[in-house]
């Protein structure tokens, strides 16, 4: 049998395949396939009857008395609940915040403060846009150097490519769990481990792993993470992000933007910043409470189903994916792009050909939805809780006939 003929029988024999009528727009007949779960995740029906309630008795019922009630704790209430479900972190660590980009920064900082004297900071040349330039920013305002890793696109950072890259000087080493691009997952205990036998700090970017690929950050030994809310955890756009600081960090750690959520006995509004004990002394302004609801209704599944059961379904869709495009693809020119071993690859694959541009466009005028990297790849970000195999046959064949056309 071939690849095209399989689907229905993946999707009769997925234990998850209930968990897709979860979601909202799952039966819209003009997407016929979403692929870019991994850029922006389709939201659940659930969190739609959430957030009417929060509008209507939340909000407009308990009005500013919802933050003695509730809202105040938020973040540190959902993110304990995120990093028992997904990050294998225990409680007190993780908070959600701000955009990606301000906890990073605010991370970043933080770590450096806590090696004062090294000047370092180990990335790679291929890890996403923003941890790159804000890093580039960082090492300006503080003259620090930059030690670049030429990573392979299509693959990621090795542990011997870090091994050369670290050294006596190295403050902090930021890369991403799982590549943006070519979907290489990173081996963060491996990382942890030679980042620390040089005196440095690790902080992951789980912005595309999280929710897609089991993390246990507590005992890689990862001393700070970061990552969005809006990929395959379905929080909608601009959701807020997460942080992570390890506990043994925390009582020395020093975030550079103060503000008044922050600070210890924050209504009390005395004069001078003291930072809150623990995680809480991550949060700067008031919190986007509105953008905390969403999350928790996928929080909740993930902490349902297991993040086992999630990776195995991941693996499995990538697996059918590579199986299509060898099948239906490769004979036209296309290459892949990603890791072909399952032991290495996160949730998502990429392929590459000189049209994809011009293809990705006509793919989705007809409602098959992946996303384009350049220089000429196509990502297929395929959430396991949402996406079915049929989605992943339609799309490969839809790819297959824009190149034909």
């Amino acid at each position: 049998m071939t690849a095209v003929n399989r689907a229905a029988d993946l999707d009769a024999a997925d234990c998850l395949s209930a968990y897709r009528d979860r979601f909202l727009g799952s039966d819209d007949a003009s997407i016929e396939a979403y692929l870019d779960g991994n850029s922006l995740g389709r939201p659940t029906k659930a969190s739609v009857e959430r957030i009417t309630t929060f509008m209507s008795e939340s909000w407009g019922g308990r009005l500013i008395r919802g933050w003695d009630e509730q809202w105040f704790d938020l973040p540190i209430t959902v993110g304990d609940a995120l990093a028992a479900a997904a990050l294998g972190a225990e409680s007190g660590q993780t908070t959600i915040g701000d955009s990606t980009t301000v906890l990073l920064y605010k991370l970043a900082r933080g770590a450096l403060a806590l090696r004062p004297g090294r000047t370092e900071i180990v990335l790679d040349r291929d890890n996403f846009p923003t941890d790159r330039y804000l890093l580039e920013g960082i090492a300006g305002e503080l003259n620090l150097t930059l030690r670049w890793i030429e990573s392979d696109r299509r693959s990621g950072v090795t542990g011997a490519q870090l091994q050369d890259a670290v050294g006596d000087e190295t403050a902090l080493v930021v890369l991403s769990h799982v590549a943006y691009r070519s979907g290489y997952l990173l081996d963060a205990a491996g990382a942890a481990d030679i980042t620390h036998r040089a005196g440095g700090l690790l902080l992951l970017d789980l912005s595309h792993s999280v929710g897609s690929v089991p993390i246990e950050l507590d005992s890689w030994g990862v001393d700070l993470a970061v990552g969005c809310t809006y990929k395959y955890l379905n929080g909608g756009p601009g959701s807020p992000a997460f942080a992570y600081v390890r506990q043994e960090h925390l009582e020395d750690f020093v975030q550079p933007i103060w503000g008044w959520m922050g600070r210890a006995d924050p209504f009390e509004m005395g004069q001078g910043y003291v930072p809150a004990p623990g995680i809480r002394r991550v949060v700067s302004g008031t919190p986007s409470v509105f953008g905390m609801i969403a999350m928790q209704d996928t929080i909740e599944m993930i902490a349902e189903v297991g993040m086992q059961a999630i990776r195995d379904k991941s693996i499995a869709l990538t697996e059918y994916a590579l199986e299509l495009v060898r099948e239906q693809l490769v004979p036209l020119g296309v290459e892949i792009a990603s890791p072909e071993d399952s032991v290495v690859r996160g949730g998502h694959v990429t392929i590459d050909h000189p049209d994809f541009k011009a293809v990705t466009a006509g793919l989705w005028d007809k409602g098959v939805i992946p996303d384009f990297r350049a220089p000429h790849g196509i990502r297929l970000g395929l959430s396991p809780l949402s996406t079915s195999f049929n989605e992943v046959r339609v799309g490969i064949l839809a790819i297959r006939d824009e190149l034909l056309a």
